[in-house]
């Protein structure tokens, strides 16, 4: 709501942060290639890729409701960023020197959302065979890396602070809402 108002405050927010971290990425290749390599991992394509192994690992683990759970979380959230999107219809930030390009509306960040449902359905799925310091690492990386995919579209100035934000809030909506289907599994 507060994006569809263009609220004061949020769009200051959103100009400020991008202007500052544009700037630097315009100075400097190095930052952008690394900036492409982070979006990149939180893709829907890399995402499909990785959580497609994970259904078939499962599937071949005779777990086949694990792997349904697995598919209908990606596809679920991939519907409801498409919907959101639709509804909000905010376009990308302009910039006068981009350095990178995205098609499509803005809000929310589909890699922000997909970095976030992907793994949490990780943690998910293998938390449970993990056990002591890998289990936290496992944690720890994943929330670096749900910051960093966030982080790197606002720097490549496809996203602005409040896209990536929507992303990370519409998600963890849907990931909660997903916690009650998980638990609904665990008592059939």
């Amino acid at each position: 709501l507060l994006v569809e108002e263009k609220w004061g405050p949020l769009l200051r927010a959103d100009v400020g942060t991008s202007e500052r971290v544009h700037d630097y990425a315009v100075t400097s290749a190095g930052f952008v290639r690394a900036m492409v390599l982070v979006s990149d991992s939180g893709s829907a394509l890399a995402w499909q890729l990785v959580l497609g192994a994970v259904v078939l690992w499962l599937l071949w683990r005779q777990l086949p409701r694990l792997a349904l759970f697995v598919v209908i979380a990606a596809a679920g959230s991939s519907l409801l960023n498409s919907v959101v999107k639709t509804s909000v219809h905010r376009l990308r930030p302009i910039l006068t020197h981009p350095v990178a390009h995205e098609p499509g509306l803005s809000f929310p960040s589909g890699h922000a959302q997909a970095a976030i449902v992907g793994y949490a359905v990780m943690l998910l799925v293998f938390l449970p065979i993990l056990g002591g310091v890998w289990r936290r690492t496992a944690v720890a990386l994943a929330e670096l890396m749900v910051l960093a995919v966030g982080f790197s579209r606002v720097a490549l100035g496809v996203h602005s602070l409040c896209d990536v934000v929507g992303g990370f809030v519409l998600v963890e909506a849907w990931v909660r809402s997903l916690t009650v289907v998980i638990i609904g599994f665990r008592r059939t």
